[in-house]
């Protein structure tokens, strides 16, 4: 098994949480082959201490950005990953990983993921589920995300499904549409609630009202962005009515598909994955989530390996 693998990780003003991710990285049983860190215009201690490590570690290496003057979500820390990603040759790696700097992870991770997706070879991203301490809490509870899909702060991917999907679009639902685009291609996209690779995100979740209401109506936006149905995004509204923020929570993430709706913002150019991805859509209202996932990915089996390129990353320096 090659278990040469690459991070690349986004990062700015993270001096509260990063040693822990720092640490737990580099005392990985498979350690990264290489990993560039991003400093997104940090400052706090970040530099500070990420020279310490890079000074220690010679797989590290540090690129800075200028400082825009505030954290970007979305398409501003997928910016920032291309930024690392233009330094590196993509094909000199088995594995590709974009990771979050406030994580902590358990020591086998990596050697986990790889290991089971030797064994798998259409599984192309893969992830553990993560876990957070709520406010006032010494209880760890888990976060809840969708078995269909590598989670967002640790999106490891096999290097060739990676080039095949195209990398990372830069915008909203970007960590959604990937494994969209793998399920099309005829890859797989999981996530594992397992022992060996849960892992804790240190980052306080939702930590004002208005940060919330500002992601809901953010979501909104992605899922009409994406190409979702009205349809399957109000069933998704009316789901979320008793989920905190009760009520308006919900309206927010409507308010934000509608007004793209009427603004007619730009939306996602890709017939051939929107289609499956309103297959999916549908199909999960009707029968599930869980078997409709298992009813695609077997349909997809036949167009794995045997689909012409239909997406490209964007030109490396």
């Amino acid at each position: 098994m090659n278990k040469s693998y690459v991070i690349i990780s986004p990062c700015r003003n993270e001096e509260k949480y990063m040693r822990q991710t720092l640490d737990t990285v580099v005392n990985q049983t498979v350690k990264p082959t290489k990993w560039v860190i991003v400093d997104d215009g940090s400052t706090d201690q970040t530099p500070a201490i990420l020279k310490e490590y890079a000074d220690q570690y010679d797989f590290i290496e540090i690129l800075t950005r200028e400082n825009r003057g505030h954290r970007s979500v979305g398409p501003g820390v997928i910016e920032a990953f291309y930024e690392g990603y233009n330094q590196i040759k993509i094909d000199d790696y088995a594995y590709i990983c974009k990771l979050d700097l406030d994580l902590n992870l358990p020591d086998t991770y990596f050697q986990f993921l790889m290991t089971q997706m030797d064994k798998e070879p259409r599984l192309g991203t893969y992830s553990g589920k993560p876990y957070f301490y709520p406010e006032n809490s010494t209880e760890l509870v888990p976060e809840v995300c969708g078995d269909e899909s590598s989670v967002g702060a640790t999106k490891f991917y096999r290097t060739q499904c990676f080039k095949d999907i195209g990398g990372f679009v830069r915008q909203v639902m970007w960590d959604g549409i990937d494994s969209h685009r793998c399920r099309t291609l005829g890859w797989i996209s999981r996530s594992d609630d397992k022992d060996e690779i849960r892992y804790i995100h240190l980052r306080p979740m939702g930590s004002s009202q208005n940060n919330i209401i500002t992601g809901r109506i953010r979501h909104g936006y992605g899922q009409y962005f994406m190409g979702s149905s009205f349809i399957y995004l109000l069933a998704s509204v009316v789901y979320r009515l008793n989920k905190k923020p009760y009520v308006i929570g919900a309206l927010a993430t409507l308010w934000g598909y509608v007004k793209s709706a009427i603004t007619r913002v730009e939306r996602l150019d890709d017939p051939e994955m929107k289609k499956l991805l309103n297959k999916f859509q549908l199909s999960s209202l009707v029968i599930g989530k869980k078997k409709t996932v298992e009813k695609i990915n077997a349909e997809q089996e036949a167009v794995w390996g045997n689909t012409p390129v239909k997406y490209k990353i964007p030109d490396q320096r």
